[in-house]
This record gives C-alpha cells, sequence and structure tokens, in this order.
C-alpha cells in the first residue's frame, strides 16, 4: 500500500513526529492512526476523533477493545502474580488454557506448546516436523504470510520487501495457492482449479523437483490472509491431506489469522471436513495480548524435554486473557454472531458490487472478508492505487479498514460488533469508495 501518512490532528501528528524519530524505519504504519483509547468495536484518537474498527488490530480484538470478562479476569491475574516462567515451573493458568485448546482443537488427541507470537507459533510448528520426521524440506506457498523471523520467512511469500536481503533459513518449495479468482494453471476435463493446483503438486514438483519422502510439512493458511483473503478452490485440502498421508508428510495449517472464531467455527479449517497434524495459533486467541503457540497431534509432539521452550510463552496473565477470550465467545454466542454478522456484510457488500465496478470480487467467510478492486471486471486489471485511496479516505472519515494482497481490502472487525456499528461502517465504506471512484474515472 502507497502509504501517506496525513490526516492525523495536532496531537496525533507530534507524536507521529516523535515516533519517526525514535522507532525503527522497519515498521510499517498503514495510516496516521494515533490511538488514545478504544472500547468494544469503536476506538477515539488524541485528539479526540471517533473511528468504526473494521480492522480489529489486524484480526486480534476478536471480542473486542476491553471486553469485560477478559478485563476482569487478567485484572484478578495481576494481584496474584505475573511471571514464573513456564518452562521452569508449573502453573494452572497454563493448564487451563491448553486443555481449553484441546477441547476445541480440530483433530482429536493433542497436546499445546505456548510461544508469544504467530512466528514463534510457525517456527515452533516447522521445528516439530524436522524433529518428527527426521526430514528438512518443506511446500509452501506463493502469497503466503507466516511470519518475519528467518524460519518463517522461508515460508513468506507475499511482498518482496518481507524477503529482501535474508537468505532461506529452511528449504521450502513454494507452489500456487488455489486462488480461484485468479488462477495461475489452466484447468481442463471440467476439473476445478483446487484439483489443478493438487496435481501440480503431486505430478510436476513431487515427480520432477522433490522427492516426497524428504519433505517434514506442507505448511498453509486455510484461508490466505495477507495474500489477499483468499477462500480456497473446493476439494483442494482433501486432495493435500491424501497426499500427506501417501508420503508421511505432516500438514501444518496456520490459524494464526482465521482461527479462534473468526470464520464463524473455532478453525478456519473445519468448513473443509479435514484434520491437520499441527495447527499454529495466535492473534485472536489473546485479546490483544501477546501469544502465540501450536495444537499437535500426541504423536507428533515427541520432541523431548529441552528441545524447545520460551521465557515467557504461556506466561500466566497472558493464558489467563486468552481463556477468559475463548470463554466469552463460547458463553455468548460469538461463533454463530461472527457467522450471522459475515453473511449480512458479505451480502451488503455483493449487492453494493453492483453499484460499483471497481468491486471485482466479494469473498470469505464469517468475519474474514476481502473485497478485491479492479479498473475492468473482464480483464481484472488490479485497482492498487484506487484501494489505497479508499482506505486512507476511510480513515479520515471514521473507519478503520486494512489492505490485503496488491489490490483487495480485508474487513474484520470484532466478531461481537454491534449491528448498529456494521450498518454505519458500510455506510461510511460506499460513501467512501464512490467518491473515490469518482476521482479514478
Amino acid at each position: 500500500m502507497n502509504v501517506k501518512l496525513s490526516g492525523a490532528g495536532a496531537l496525533g501528528q507530534t507524536i507521529i513526529d516523535r515516533d519517526a524519530a525514535s522507532l525503527s524505519p522497519s515498521y510499517r504504519r498503514e495510516y496516521s492512526l494515533v490511538v488514545d483509547r478504544a472500547q468494544g468495536s469503536e476506538i477515539w484518537d488524541v485528539d479526540g476523533r471517533r473511528f468504526i474498527d473494521f480492522m480489529a488490530g489486524v484480526a486480534v480484538l476478536n471480542v473486542g477493545h476491553r471486553h469485560p470478562y477478559v478485563t476482569e479476569k487478567v485484572q484478578e491475574q495481576i494481584g496474584r502474580f505475573w511471571h514464573i516462567c513456564l518452562s521452569d515451573f508449573y502453573y494452572p493458568q497454563a493448564v487451563d488454557l491448553g486443555e481449553k485448546l484441546q477441547a476445541i482443537a480440530p483433530m482429536p488427541d493433542t497436546k499445546v506448546y505456548f510461544g508469544n507470537s504467530g512466528t514463534e507459533a510457525v517456527e515452533a510448528a516447522i521445528k516439530l516436523a524436522r524433529y518428527h520426521t527426521g526430514r528438512n524440506k518443506y511446500i509452501g506457498f506463493l502469497g503466503g504470510f507466516h511470519g518475519r523471523t528467518l524460519g518463517s520467512l522461508s515460508f513468506t511469500a507475499s511482498k518482496n520487501v518481507q524477503r529482501a536481503r535474508y537468505d532461506m533459513g529452511v528449504q521450502v518449495h513454494h507452489v500456487p495457492y488455489p486462488d480461484p479468482y485468479r488462477p495461475l494453471f489452466q484447468t481442463t476435463n471440467g476439473s476445478n482449479y483446487g484439483s489443478a493446483v493438487a496435481d501440480y503438486l503431486e505430478n510436476e514438483i513431487f515427480r520432477a523437483v522433490l522427492d516426497p519422502e524428504d519433505v517434514a510439512a506442507i505448511l498453509i493458511e486455510p484461508i490466505q490472509g495477507e495474500g489477499g483473503y483468499v477462500v480456497p478452490a473446493p476439494g483442494f485440502f482433501s486432495r493435500i491431506r491424501h497426499l500427506c498421508d501417501q508420503h508421511g508428510i505432516l500438514l501444518i495449517l496456520d490459524e494464526i489469522q482465521s482461527g479462534a472464531g473468526r470464520t464463524g467455527k473455532w478453525w478456519a479449517v473445519e468448513h473443509e471436513a479435514i484434520e491437520p497434524d499441527i495447527v499454529c495459533f495466535a492473534k485472536g486467541i489473546g485479546s490483544g495480548f501477546p501469544i502465540g503457540g501450536i495444537i499437535a497431534r500426541r504423536g507428533v509432539m515427541t520432541w523431548k524435554p529441552g528441545s524447545h521452550g520460551s521465557t515467557f510463552g504461556g506466561n500466566p496473565i497472558v493464558a489467563v486473557a486468552a481463556l477468559a477470550t475463548l470463554e466469552t465467545i463460547e458463553q455468548e454466542g460469538i461463533l454463530a454472531q461472527a457467522a450471522d454478522t459475515g453473511e449480512y456484510i458479505t451480502d451488503a457488500l455483493t449487492e453494493m458490487a453492483a453499484r460499483h465496478e471497481s468491486m471485482g470480487d466479494v469473498r470469505g467467510r464469517g468475519l474474514m472478508i476481502g473485497i478485491e478492486f479492479v479498473k475492468n471486471r473482464q480483464t481484472k486489471e488490479r485497482a492498487n492505487g484506487l484501494r489505497d485511496k479508499t482506505i486512507q479516505k476511510a480513515f479520515e472519515a471514521g473507519l478503520l479498514l486494512l489492505p490485503c494482497g496488491s489490490s483487495a481490502i480485508r474487513m474484520t472487525p470484532p466478531l461481537n460488533i454491534k449491528q448498529s456499528l456494521v450498518d454505519e461502517g458500510l455506510s461510511l465504506f460506499e460513501m467512501v469508495l464512490t467518491s473515490v471512484e469518482r476521482d479514478y474515472r
């Protein structure tokens, strides 16, 4: 996205100037939002301006900002103890969260490891896969984003700036993601695009490039996030599961952005009716507290004590926040709410697209919704500039959005967002888009 840090108030601009003088230039800001406080699905900046939150801290705040139950449980834990190190000692908060994750896992008979972030979750998963299988090669997907540390960065293939001046930390072979809107392969004999990508992996990569018996794992997002909120073509995951079973390859699912109810189910893979071997989680599990980790089949998590660990992973305050988040989703019926609200927004956007030629594709599951912008619906030429301008103008109008892929906008509000805020946000979005389209004619 072409970032222009304009639109901040007077106080906000002074903080942006101080930020530029003191913090790393590697931080990439989307627009000049300078936050003062937040509650539910609303944010106020330091100059007192109100915003509707359709991005939830990059799909993190699944039960909204400062949910009362999460706040209460965190405050209780702060009054008990803050840290002792799970790698060396025991405490019930981590066990409680581990048991809850086992209960909602998308496969049976599991164990849980805790880290501090999504990229740490991916690092743990690929390290465990190598430890368990004794193999050292992997399959990743073009457009995927899995983090910025050296191992996870080897899989990341969404923006070249993220990989500039780095060598691969592990041996990853990338294949196309089964994107039905922008397919890289032609389909034949009535086959769908999911089958075409699986055929390419099985009949070309595994035949001519890579012995499948050398592959430790396939790492994939069940819905591609940073790559454009791409929902995979039907049938793809069943084929990939079969290939993994055939060759003793582990299937790792990166549910960092799609998990914790974001798609209307606990895990996006539940829409695919297959079971993974390892699931990476982070983001929406912790309501903004730093957490990440993996859920793995008990028979796969075979590493020995000391093989992997973390000073702060499974921190008691974070564990309590995460458990309270999952309990809130369950007790307040938020999975069903996310599915219903997602359907409502998707229907509204689809109806809106009839009035806006720039909206080339509306896709998603639950409240993981992507809108692809094009200059021409037939050629599907990307409308990057229009997308960027829409996000900036939406910010200036009081609606917070984020980009994904080269020319898409994601809508990821808190899963419990109020209907009135949904309607207000959609109205702002169409108002802004109408103005931006007029400028681009």
